[in-house]
């Protein structure tokens, strides 16, 4: 295929055992772990858990990222749809709340055929960095329940710095208002959510400028009580960050402490983070569990 998945739009070609564009993926979706994960924002894990399935490559490659075993070493393995699928029916039959697909936008060619051979009964979530088109959104949306996207940056110049997309904010800001467009507002039944959008921002140090102007768009773009924020403080660093010195550093509590203060007065509903979540203890292990 000549892939347009993305904002990045390379024209890359892929087939089922190589991929010549950002995100370095073949066609086959590559997967490096499946199993229920309990942290995710409670309405999605859930009591249970959510049936995660962690998908390798990416199309940012952000600098901090903390799972970079997979999305910058490509750690995983390549199956099928059809295996894709029956992956989905074994986390629903170990009692997975939902089915939680982390960084999905470059097999989004895939999962429509996975998601019908998979049959199974609870919601689909898209767990992806933002950076998706509108295009995509559109053709996954009869498939998706729950749209969990981030909006990390609306700074075009820190989108370039870090994730090597200056794009980044107008990309991110068009897809995420066409998935509240296909959803509609959230809802929620017996603690979890069923239908609507969760947008995600991580505070990163010296960020406090940014997550406000994210929160502001939020706030004035959606009804109130229509979308819910999640702001996360479980920013650790990782990876080699000689080249951003600024980022060697956790977030301090006065940062999401001021973070906090400013969503509360924003009166956006959702999930804040302390500080305690900062630890590298909570990112899964990545060895073809469930795969």
């Amino acid at each position: 295929m000549v892939c347009t998945l993305c904002p990045r739009r390379c024209g890359a070609l892929r087939d089922e055992t190589h991929g010549e564009g950002y995100c370095r993926q073949p066609t086959l979706p590559v997967v490096a772990r499946a199993a229920l994960h309990m942290w995710e924002e409670p309405v999605i894990s859930g009591k249970r858990g959510a049936g995660t399935v962690f998908f390798s490559g990416c199309s940012l490659g952000c600098v901090f990222c903390q799972n970079g075993a997979i999305s910058h070493q490509d750690f995983g393995k390549p199956i099928t749809a059809q295996r894709l699928g029956s992956i989905f029916r074994e986390l629903e039959q170990q009692g997975a709340e939902c089915i939680d697909l982390v960084n999905p936008t470059h097999f989004a060619h895939v999962l429509p055929e996975a998601i019908r051979k998979s049959s199974v009964s609870i919601p689909f979530v898209w767990n992806s960095g933002g950076y998706d088109t509108v295009e995509t959104v559109r053709a996954l949306s009869p498939y998706i329940h729950v749209w969990l996207p981030d909006l990390k940056y609306l700074s075009p110049d820190r989108a370039a710095k870090y994730s090597a997309a200056a794009d980044y904010p107008e990309a991110a800001k068009a897809a995420i208002r066409e998935m509240f467009a296909r959803s509609g507002p959230v809802a929620i039944e017996n603690g979890l959510l069923k239908r609507g959008t969760l947008i995600r921002h991580l505070l990163l140090p010296g960020g406090l400028f940014d997550a406000k102007a994210v929160m502001d768009w939020v706030a004035e773009t959606f009804p109130k009580g229509a979308v819910l924020f999640s702001l996360m403080g479980q920013y650790t660093p990782f990876g080699d960050l000689t080249a951003f010195p600024e980022l060697q550093r956790a977030v301090r509590p006065s940062e999401l402490r001021h973070a906090v203060e400013y969503m509360e007065n924003l009166g956006l509903p959702g999930f804040t983070q302390d500080l305690a979540s900062a630890d590298g203890s909570y990112i899964p292990s990545f060895d073809l569990t469930g795969v």
